[in-house]
């Protein structure tokens, strides 16, 4: 999403979208349709997911705020701390040039592009970019890129080149596809010269830069079989990562109700993973005290209802527009931003870091001008490590992995607990959050086994024993010796 926020709670239509129960709408003509409620057809996806994304988090990267010079060259400096917090997949920001007409602020939104065969020489060359891609592959590191099929700036070439590949309004003059987004204009994916171009394109950085996949902007707003094909042809030179900026369990604010399409099919054939935007909507809801924590586990029914099990979201308590729009985590979560952290990062799913979090940055960065992010000594450096590196390296907490197991356990109307094993329990990690103002306790499954606090290893605890304690506004994670 470019330039309204994606991710305010929409409770209020919930009940309108059927959730889990038989959709007849899809993007492609030859989709067949959803099985009956309770009832997700596992064989409909059919997606081979990359090896290196099973044990995979991800790491937003906004390159232009990241350093003052804001190039490809000043952010690979960070690579080896990366590396060593257990980043598996770096996520950067459109890296094309940007459209001048109707830009919006000094540099504009990067999410309004000008040519997508090109680099914005603000961020550097494409030798840059493929030494960037280039590092990151010597440290494990796999890199994606943003990629903004919906819609180009209105200076696009293509504006001239093929001005039947756009939609219009009713004086037939190019249009947004949003009001509010009045810098860029709606592309026409009934066009096959459009469809040929865009996934050529793609192809390109795959093939020149490296790259290893995409994050696909407002994927919902274009047709699910252009994303299947376009997966398939990208697939002819190498495994991709693909990640879809949609929810088909959340309407997005900018779309009525009417407008919003619950079935897109996106998991089945084209993406690795869409955005768990319901659950970051509950989430910040709990975080305040505006909900109850039990409606988690209405949440997590929902998830299993429509999607068979080994079918993952990507979880988070920011990004780029929510930092923006709704401000930082520490604004809209206060003393829960830590605990919420933890919950995201080791629940099912696959959890994403966005740039400055590990700094606590506490600002909002500005959309369309330059913001430096102040990193302050990268203060939560190690608590994303240990949370990171725990997700790389435990087999309980897979990615993608239909037999793992997990459980909510009993715990105070404050608290969130939770067991993950393995489909044969020989790892074990158990999370408590407290999302209170007063310390609580809860039990330890499995008698016998004896756990290692993750955030103080030295320190093991062997169930069954006195409860374990919570701090007020706190966390703990255990983990099966």
């Amino acid at each position: 999403m470019t330039h309204a926020s994606f991710s305010r709670l929409l409770w209020a239509l919930l009940p309108l979208l059927g959730l889990g129960s038989c959709q007849s709408g899809t993007n492609s003509a030859t989709e067949k349709q959803v099985p009956a409620a309770g009832t997700p057809d596992a064989s409909a996806y059919t997606i081979k997911h990359p090896d290196w994304a099973k044990s995979a988090s991800i790491y937003q990267v906004n390159v232009r705020q990241y350093t003052p010079e804001g190039t490809f060259r000043a952010f690979e400096a960070h690579l080896p701390r990366l590396q060593k917090m257990g980043v598996g997949i770096l996520w950067l920001m459109p890296i094309h040039p940007i459209g001048m007409s109707h830009r919006k602020g000094t540099l504009g939104s990067a999410y309004s592009v000008r040519d997508y065969r090109a680099v914005n020489p603000d961020l550097g060359t494409l030798a840059d970019l493929q030494h960037l891609v280039n590092e990151a592959h010597k440290r494990g590191l796999h890199v994606i890129l943003d990629w903004v099929a919906n819609h180009t700036s209105w200076d696009n070439a293509l504006t001239t080149e093929h001005p039947d590949w756009y939609t219009r309004d009713s004086l037939g003059h190019f249009r947004p596809p949003v009001a509010d987004w009045q810098d860029v204009i709606d592309l026409d994916y009934r066009k096959p010269g459009l469809r040929r171009y865009m996934t050529e394109s793609m192809a390109y950085w795959v093939k020149t830069a490296g790259i290893d996949g995409f994050r696909a902007d407002v994927a919902g707003l274009v047709p699910t079989d252009f994303w299947n094909d376009t997966r398939q042809e990208l697939e002819k030179t190498k495994p991709v990562f693909m990640l879809a900026e949609w929810d088909e369990l959340f309407p997005p604010t900018f779309l009525k109700r009417s407008e919003f399409e619950p079935n897109t099919r996106l998991l089945e054939k084209a993406f690795d993973a869409t955005y768990a935007l319901r659950l970051h909507g509950l989430l910040d809801s709990l975080g305040r005290g505006q909900k109850p924590t039990s409606e988690l586990a209405h949440y997590l029914a929902a998830e299993r209802q429509r999607y068979p099990a080994g079918v993952n979201l990507m979880t988070f308590t920011s990004t780029h527009d929510i930092n923006a729009w709704d401000g930082s985590e520490y604004e809209r979560l206060g003393a829960n931003a830590l605990p919420e952290a933890v919950l995201t990062a080791l629940m099912p799913g696959i959890p994403m870091v966005y740039s400055g979090q590990e700094a606590a940055l506490k600002k909002r960065l500005r959309f369309f001008d330059k913001d430096t992010i102040p990193w302050n000594g990268f203060p939560l450096q190690g608590f994303y490590t240990t949370l990171l590196q725990l997700k790389k390296q435990s087999p309980a907490l897979r990615n993608y992995d239909a037999a793992g197991r997990f459980r909510l356990l009993p715990a105070p109307a404050e608290c969130v607990a939770f067991l993950r094993t393995n489909a044969d329990s020989t790892a074990r990690v158990v999370v408590a959050i407290n999302l209170g103002t007063k310390p609580q306790q809860v039990a330890l499954p499995a008698p016998g086994a004896v756990y290692v606090d993750a955030f103080a290893p030295a320190k093991a605890t062997q169930a069954p024993a006195a409860p374990l304690t919570v701090p007020a506004h706190g966390y703990r994670v255990l983990v099966s010796k």
